[in-house]
């Protein structure tokens, strides 16, 4: 496997695989692997003849409040799950190697990133779609790997690809948990233990809310989903609700009443720092969230 910081010697490596012929996949991570990377790595790996994979803890998409000079770092782990993960090349840049001082262009997709994580983290998705769209210029994947833990990143940069004719198909992978049903995420580490427990509440409500809109005599109104989901929030202690929200699964927008392909989607604090997020889709036949 090949560790590579620079942008230029990486559009090397890229050209002659071209060259060669080989189709390229692209997993953009933050670092920190665990094995919900390893599974989009994987997923890469069936796909592609090459697998690139960024590592980049993207300082445009942390608010000034946020755990950017915290957020866990490990390279020499990554270095080894991802080559474990079959991974050809590990992109690792420099933050001056993607930002210049001089930069003027940013990337923003507007609608679908007012609400849920938008509404309360101010500039993230711009961070992100930008920052994406400049991993897509560098590597020109013929297609990139997302979970779909992060439901509205992933919904986001489906737009600004399809919006700005970008040559990239956008793959989307399911969560993938702990056994007992966590999400998994980087920021796991941060929980204590009383913590770690109580994070579960999330993905109970998520269940809930899907077990009641699923049976024949359930609600399928979303304000009587919103509200279970809420209340089972709120009675954790150790949590602190963000939002928990019922859309549709490609606007993103709330209806009053549920269809097929519609998302519950939840973020919370849990104690004093550790922001966490998780989905699943409420009615069956597309997939596990």
């Amino acid at each position: 496997m090949i560790v590579e910081e620079s942008l230029a010697r990486t559009r090397d490596y890229i050209r002659q695989w071209r060259r060669d012929g080989s189709r390229i996949g692209l997993v953009p991570t933050m670092g920190y692997f665990h094995a919900g990377h390893c599974a989009l790595m994987k997923k890469a790996r069936e796909r592609a003849d090459r697998v690139v994979v960024s590592l980049f803890v993207n300082p445009t998409q942390f608010g000034p409040s946020e755990d950017f000079s915290q957020y866990p770092r490990d390279m020499e782990g990554d270095c080894e799950k991802a080559r474990l993960s079959g991974v050809d090349l590990l992109f690792c840049p420099r933050a001056d190697e993607i930002y210049d001082r001089q930069d003027q262009t940013a990337v923003t997709v507007s609608e679908l990133t007012k609400g849920l994580c938008g509404a309360s983290r101010p500039g993230h998705f711009r961070g992100v779609t930008t920052v994406v769209s400049k991993l897509f210029n560098i590597v020109q994947p013929d297609f990139a790997v997302f979970g779909e833990k992060d439901y509205q990143q992933l919904a986001v940069i489906k737009r600004m690809v399809a919006d700005l004719h970008i040559p990239v198909q956008v793959i989307g992978h399911p969560t993938v948990r702990e056994p007992d049903g966590l999400a998994m995420s980087s920021r796991n580490v941060y929980l204590s233990e009383p913590e770690r427990q109580a994070a579960l509440v999330l993905h109970k409500a998520l269940q809930t809310v899907r077990q009641e809109a699923s049976r024949p005599d359930g609600s399928r109104r979303t304000a009587e989903l919103v509200a279970i989901g809420r209340q089972m929030i709120a009675s954790e202690p150790l949590c602190r609700l963000d939002y928990f929200s019922v859309v549709d699964g490609s606007s993103l927008q709330e209806h009053e009443e549920i269809t097929a392909g519609a998302r519950a989607l939840g973020a919370m604090i849990v104690g004093s720092r550790v922001r966490l997020i998780d989905n699943l889709e409420l009615l069956p036949g597309r997939g596990e969230g």
